[in-house]
């Protein structure tokens, strides 16, 4: 009679006396063959030291099969592992201040593009972010679900922060200074928002259009165009899976300081109104948005998208279902 993979697994556990689901929060995670696990490696923002990556290699040889797979979120895995090397796997990347990452319902390992630290494209440090937010957050248990962060350093949005419990965009808010402007118009075409428009030989700026990507600034010869000030956009609620959600913006121009508050007033947020295994933007979709801005992003004075149009220029297009 044939078993399924889950029948396996529930009668492997029982024979070796092991809590896979506790291992997996660990971060070894069961693989199908018997006796076998994928160890994964804390990479916070896909950054590893030239030591780090030697190391992988060097644990994939001597306990795996001589090879690593790079996950979706930036993390080292190490597949192919027997349960007892462990231990000796945990020792050896404790000589290089290195360790395992995590699974099941906790922070992960947040995930970073390269931000503006060598990417001309960066308006803000997603790099340094990510690692003070592994550092103060990671692996803190959230009671419900895995909860998921990531920082992208302009609007491309390599790091997919609609897809996450709480993502953040950098932004720049392009000034002009009219004397310096020499009515050039390559601006104009260079806003693929098509938020700038000429009037009296002056660019003029639709903020209905304008997503602060600031590539005005970027393109202007005359240095006419200005950043006023630049933050993160935060969105909050989104993930992937089989039942995929779109996050919501819900913040604008907010600093490093204040996202720190926003993700430890969100995570209290979450333990509280999460039930059972729902992740915090189904949480939101029960209980509706407004609750979660009353009950944190206003009380933290961060400058509120409060409106469904507000959030309309950040929306994605495509094949969307009613």
């Amino acid at each position: 009679m044939y078993e399924g993979s889950e029948a396996r697994l529930r009668r492997e556990a029982r024979r070796l006396k092991m809590d896979f689901a506790a291992l997996k929060s660990g971060g070894f995670i069961k693989q199908t063959q018997e006796n076998l696990f994928t160890v994964r490696l804390r990479c916070p923002g896909g950054k590893l030291s030239s030591q780090q990556l030697s190391k992988a290699a060097e644990l994939a040889q001597k306990y795996g099969r001589g090879e690593v797979h790079t996950s979706f979120r930036q993390s080292i895995e190490i597949p192919y592992v027997h349960y007892q090397h462990f231990d000796a796997i945990a020792s050896e990347l404790k000589e290089i201040n290195w360790a395992v990452a995590s699974c099941g319902p906790r922070i992960r390992v947040p995930t970073a593009c390269a931000g503006c630290t060598y990417n001309p494209n960066g308006l803000m440090d997603s790099q340094e972010m990510c690692l003070e937010v592994d550092r103060r957050f990671f692996g803190i248990p959230t009671d419900h679900h895995k909860f998921k962060l990531s920082f992208s350093g302009c609007p491309i949005d390599c790091a997919r922060t609609r897809e996450m419990d709480l993502g953040f965009q950098g932004i720049a808010e392009p000034e002009l200074l009219e004397e310096l402007c020499n009515g050039c118009e390559l601006c104009i075409p260079s806003c693929e928002e098509g938020a700038l428009t000429l009037v009296d030989d002056l660019p003029v700026k639709d903020a209905d259009k304008c997503i602060y990507c600031g590539d005005c600034i970027k393109v202007c010869p005359m240095d006419a165009f200005l950043v006023a000030r630049k933050g993160w956009l935060v969105r909050v609620g989104g993930k992937h899976g089989r039942h995929p959600i779109y996050a919501y913006e819900i913040a604008n121009f907010v600093s490093d300081e204040q996202c720190f508050l926003l993700i430890e007033k969100t995570l209290e947020w979450y333990q509280t109104n999460g039930r059972g295994r729902e992740r915090i933007g189904a949480t939101i979709l029960r209980l509706g948005l407004d609750k979660y801005l009353d009950e944190v992003v206003r009380l933290l004075n961060l400058e509120l998208i409060e409106k469904s149009e507000e959030r309309r220029k950040f929306r994605a297009r495509g094949n969307f279902y009613d």
